[in-house]
């Protein structure tokens, strides 16, 4: 099982290598008068992400002080009504007073007005299969010598984005061991796939997940599920989501502690995912998910990651990360929890 879940999180990681940047000519003019020529790379919860040919690593500007902003590179621009379109980015007349409107042009002759405090991100795209990727990975290790434990931490979060859907996919590791004793081990792959509906901040959701627990005795748990779900909070502050809808679930537990195999479980899905974030400095994800039994009335499955991030400089964070997992019911002889804490480095890549 370790090495089908670690086969997993190479591909996700390999496949989203970082982008080769593009040329410099952007435009970016800020309210101060401030003009400067740099590479654009997105928007994302109230940072304009940047880069110059005379700095080192990505700068980061605050989206509320910029005048004007212009590129040739396609964006994908999302709003806080839930709206995205597509196209380059040129900036009407502005004067001291007046709000800043952008243009998202989709071709020469075609182009919609957006006011700038409306806009929540902007996110490079490409016609390039692998210019449409971004995410973080982190890695984590903590040693006592006084009862020689070592924990090990590995997680990788890459998104893959277009006009109407996306895909993201997490990935989550984690190893203890201690001087004496078996070591344990947790690792999970969670894949939620979007597409907005007609109605703004509304959306098909659907999710697979894979999980192995030798706390809880889990050798495999594989969920599928799908739902609706809406966008609650959508802007440059805060992003908060729920999910409704039904999924089903097999879970094959580790032969040692019982004669136990497969174990099918339909029941329905409630999904949370929450992130806040504070300018250019910290951000906090967390997400949630409910699984009450529908063919096993009253038995409950719960599970929750959260993670805190503060940047440290250029592309590399440090973050501190919580995981929880419980079942109300589990077979006799297994454990009802698996929970643990982790702190290490982040770097983020692609277009983040």
């Amino acid at each position: 099982m370790n090495s089908r879940m670690l086969t997993l999180c190479c591909l996700v990681m390999f496949t989203s290598a970082p982008l080769l940047a593009r040329d410099k000519t952007d435009v970016l003019v800020m309210k101060n008068g401030d003009r400067m020529s740099c590479e654009v790379k997105g928007l994302e919860s109230g940072i304009l992400q940047v880069n110059f040919d005379y700095i080192d690593g990505t700068t980061s500007v605050d989206w509320s002080k910029v005048a004007r902003v212009e590129s040739k590179q396609l964006f994908l621009v999302k709003t806080e009504d839930g709206s995205v379109h597509t196209g380059t980015l040129d900036t009407m007349a502005w004067s001291a007073g007046r709000p800043v409107t952008i243009e998202v042009a989709e071709s020469p002759s075609a182009g919609i007005e957006i006011d700038q405090r409306q806009i929540i991100s902007l996110t490079p795209t490409s016609d390039d299969f692998w210019r449409r990727f971004n995410g973080d990975i982190s890695f984590g290790v903590t040693y006592s010598k006084g009862n020689q434990s070592t924990v090990y931490s590995l997680g990788s979060e890459t998104a893959y984005v277009r006009e109407r859907w996306g895909v993201l996919a997490n990935f989550d590791s984690n190893l203890s061991s201690n001087n004496g004793t078996t070591p344990s081990a947790r690792n999970e792959l969670t894949v939620i796939a979007t597409r907005l509906m007609p109605w703004k901040n509304w959306f098909y959701a659907g999710m697979t997940d894979f999980l192995q627990s030798s706390v809880q005795g889990i050798s495999l748990q594989s969920s599928l599920g799908g739902g609706v779900g809406r966008y609650l909070k959508n802007t440059n502050r805060a992003s908060i989501s729920i999910i409704g809808g039904g999924a089903w679930q097999n879970t094959n537990y580790q032969q040692s502690a019982g004669a136990i195999s497969g174990h099918n479980l339909a029941a329905g899905w409630v999904y949370a995912d929450a992130k806040l974030f504070k300018f250019s400095k910290t951000n906090l994800n967390i997400s949630a998910g409910l699984m009450p039994a529908i063919s096993d009335p009253g038995r409950v499955r719960f599970n929750t990651n959260a993670s805190y991030y503060v940047k440290l400089f250029s592309d590399l964070k440090w973050n501190v990360s919580f995981y929880a997992n419980w079942d109300n019911r589990p077979p006799t002889g297994f454990s009802s929890n698996d929970y643990g804490t982790s702190s290490g480095l982040s770097w983020t890549f692609g277009l983040k």
